[in-house]
């Protein structure tokens, strides 16, 4: 099993809670970015860049899984591919998106994209707060726990 990084928009904090469960359980992580990205030095954790352009690394993150892999991202439509290959994909937030719950995930994604394109001012997500943390951290290792026995 490994663990895939939609790199570009995780948080900080998330990928420093992500490095240390990667390290602590020597689990293969990458993270998948159109930038550089710091990572420290591990044999568990790599950087892998693509090149610029819309879904480049999403679409990599794609090519590059296989079933029973983790992709942590927020993106819907990445979480959607994740979930057709038979992987686990983990929100930012602690949310695991599962295949009863995506289509109307990626509905109401398209609305607000609609609404937004139309000159609704829709606002954006709230900042990442302590309890978004904490549920991140308890979703991911409860995951690695039930995958890994």
């Amino acid at each position: 099993m490994k663990i895939w990084v939609d790199a570009d928009a995780c948080p900080v904090v998330i990928k420093e809670i992500i490095f240390r469960v990667a390290e602590r359980l020597k689990i293969a992580t990458t993270l998948v970015a159109n930038s550089p990205i710091r990572i420290p030095k591990s044999e568990y954790i790599h950087m892998l860049q693509v090149g610029k352009g819309f879904d480049v690394a999403d679409d990599e993150i794609v090519r590059l899984l296989e079933a029973g892999d983790l992709v942590i991202t927020s993106d819907i439509p990445l979480a959607a591919d994740v979930l057709e290959k038979d992987a686990y994909a983990l929100s930012v937030r602690g949310e695991m998106f599962s295949s009863g719950t995506i289509k109307a995930k990626l509905n109401v994604r398209d609305f607000m994209e609609t609404m937004r394109a139309s000159g609704l001012q829709t606002g954006g997500s709230a900042a990442l707060n302590q309890a978004d943390r904490q549920a991140f951290a308890n979703q991911l290792d409860s995951l690695l726990t039930k995958i890994l026995k």
